[in-house]
């Protein structure tokens, strides 16, 4: 099932092709997750598998990935489009956190056979240190933008995908240029083409379980900026909707 999560009020209720999940009201969610909101968390997603495609609020929520990943009880790959490695050290050893999650799948989860990471600078790439680090296999925003041939560069890059295993795809908007998301984290420079291209090579080489999409805007900032950055993100979000659904 299709579903939206409302943490920080950024969603307005969509249609009834998507259910609407409102967390506003669980405390201890944006960065961190304590693990009575943990709790709470679980509870609202107890009936729905990993299965469809979830809107997950901004990047500050991009943990919930590990929420339907922990529901996959057989190998998979997980394909992750951030700006971030989202691979550092969790400054609180009981709490999942935005920057921390990808780093404790890496490191928890036996099931995760492989971890794309696309669309970071390289630099963030080789600040990677973690258990398991073989698993992760980067392609960085600059392999992706000095490339004049983006379905070669795709083909070439992705040589050690495993296709025998079925995939889980996380997007964080961050991972785009301006002009197609404006998100509450710094941003790389990624066009939504380019972002669409990588998608359509692992839909055609493997099973997708399911698919989530973060990095909405603050909420709270400025009201004419706000109608701005929204109309960007909304337009975004129904056009990867839409890509998947066709596909």
């Amino acid at each position: 099932m299709d579903l939206m999560l409302n943490f920080s009020n950024v969603y307005d209720e969509p249609t009834n092709k998507i259910k609407f999940i409102d967390c506003k009201d669980i405390s201890g969610t944006n960065m961190y997750c304590t693990e009575s909101a943990k709790n709470e968390i679980k509870k609202k997603l107890k009936n729905y598998s990993p299965k469809g495609i979830h809107f997950i609020d901004s990047g500050n929520y991009h943990y919930l990935t590990t929420f339907f990943t922990d529901k996959i009880n057989f190998p998979y790959s997980l394909v992750l489009f951030d700006f971030h490695n989202d691979m550092q050290n969790a400054i609180f050893d009981n709490m999942i956190s935005c920057g921390s999650w990808a780093k404790e799948l890496l490191e928890k989860d036996k099931n995760l056979h492989q971890l794309f990471l696309i669309g970071p600078l390289q630099n963030t790439i080789d600040a990677i240190h973690v258990k398991n680090q073989n698993k992760v296999i980067p392609i960085s925003i600059e392999t992706i933008q000095n490339s004049l041939n983006k379905k070669e560069l795709i083909t070439k890059a992705l040589q050690q995908f495993d296709t025998d295993h079925p995939t889980y795809v996380s997007i964080d908007k961050d991972v785009l240029s301006e002009k197609y998301a404006r998100t509450n984290w710094n941003q790389g420079q990624m066009s939504l083409g380019t972002l669409k291209h990588f998608l359509s090579f692992f839909m055609q080489k493997t099973q997708i379980i399911g698919i989530d999409i973060c990095g909405e805007n603050s909420h709270n900032e400025p009201f004419y900026q706000k109608i701005i950055d929204e109309k960007i993100n909304k337009q975004t979000d129904v056009d990867l909707y839409k890509f998947f659904k066709l596909h």
